[in-house]
Parts: structure tokens; sequence; C-alpha cells
């Protein structure tokens, strides 16, 4: 149900609690009258904090590939925390939405691999993040191909990624040519090998961020809470 949607159904629930409460009634109709009315108050208040929350906090989010397989699935239905990037900086490893650096109609979601200030390499199958080898097991296969952040820029089985159409600021806006700039992250889907991510085009703006995936709630089957 979209806002508006909810909005309207409020609005519907308010006017007929209003008709209810200015209604003549006699003694027998008054009692059944304001057991609907406390109803019509308690859909009233809970379709109101929903309302809030779906506008401002909250978004549901359906994954349409298999990007971050095994992870997510094909039509997992996850639930969005829009409020969390407000206030503060995406984490290493969570699963984010945000909205690609590429021409696109839809909403990307991958996990956050790199942060600004981290050296990044991706060689022999293995992320390396600051020097450390990161420990994958949310992964569906090792990345068959190497990635270094070196020079000011992103070289990917020895070619250098092009901006554009890829993310890769000017030299001038790194602060150091081997560390990834402050205010851009890597992001990697978890399906290593089929996936459109940050080894294709470049790094992913601070702005970008949507908000924190946190919760599956469909399939019933695999209802749960993501560990990062």
């Amino acid at each position: 149900m979209t806002p508006l949607q909810l909005f309207g159904l409020i609005s519907l629930f308010a006017v007929v609690r209003l008709v209810i409460a200015t209604r003549p009634r006699s003694e027998q109709q008054s009692q059944t009258l304001t057991t609907v009315r406390e109803y019509l108050d308690a859909f009233i208040v809970a379709g109101g904090v929903a309302l809030v929350l779906i506008a401002f906090v909250v978004r549901t989010f359906y994954i349409p590939s298999g990007s971050m397989e095994p992870t997510l699935q094909i039509d997992d239905v996850l639930v969005v925390n829009e409020l969390q990037y407000h206030v503060e900086n995406p984490r290493r490893l969570q699963v984010a939405v945000f909205k690609p650096p590429i021409p696109s109609s839809n909403d990307f979601i991958k996990r956050v691999i790199g942060v600004p200030g981290d050296t990044f390499a991706i060689h022999g199958g293995k992320v390396i993040v600051n020097g450390t080898p990161l420990s994958e097991p949310y992964i569906a296969e090792p990345p068959a191909y190497d990635l270094a952040i070196k020079n000011c820029q992103i070289v990917v089985d020895g070619v250098a990624l092009q901006a554009p159409p890829a993310t890769v600021p000017p030299r001038s806006a790194w602060q150091s040519c081997d560390r990834i700039p402050n205010g851009y992250y890597f992001m990697m889907g978890d399906n290593r090998n089929n996936s459109e991510d940050s080894h294709i085009w470049g790094f992913l703006p601070r702005k970008n961020f949507v908000g924190h995936a946190m919760f599956r709630f469909w399939p019933p089957r695999r209802i749960g809470i993501f560990a990062h």
C-alpha cells in the first residue's frame, strides 16, 4: 500500500468516525456505535503511525535479480530503514539500498565492502581491505577478477575504469591515491560474478544511499534479521 492509499483509508475511517459521533441514536445503538468508534479510533491511530513510518522511516524493497544470492533470493521482500543513513554513515558489510550512479529507473541493493579511507584490492578470489583478506561466508563464489585501487584509479584485470561512465573522482578529490576517497564507497553483490556493482561502475557517492536493508519478511520461510 502506498502512502497516498493509506492516507485515503485513514481519511475514510475518520469520516465514518465523525458520522458516528454526531448521529442521534437510542441507548442500545449508542453501546454498539461506541464499540465501533473505539475500533475506528484504534485503526486511525495505527494507520497514522504506519503512515509516518512508511513516509519517513521505512520502506519495502523487492529483490528483482540474483545479484545478492545466496543472501537474498529473487522475490524476497525486505524492510529498509530510510532514516538510519540520515544520522550515521554506512558501515562495512551492511546491505544497503541506493540510487545507482548509472542510468536506471530502479534502486540497487548491494553490500558495503569498502568505506572511505580503506586500501582495497581483490586478488586470487579474495577481497583484501587494509591489508587483511575478508572472511566472506555470505558470497556465492569468489570473484573471478582482480582489482586494485591505485594511482587514483580503479584498475580491473589491469584496465582502469574510465570516468565517465564509471564514477571515479578526479585526482584532486583523492586524499591518498591508494585509498578510497572521502565521500565514496565500494559496493559489491554477494553473487560476485553476476553483479553489476562497483567493479563495473566505480564508487558510490555517499549522497546516493537510500537506506539500510535490515529485515526480510517475505517469503515466510525466510523471515529474518540481517547480521550486519
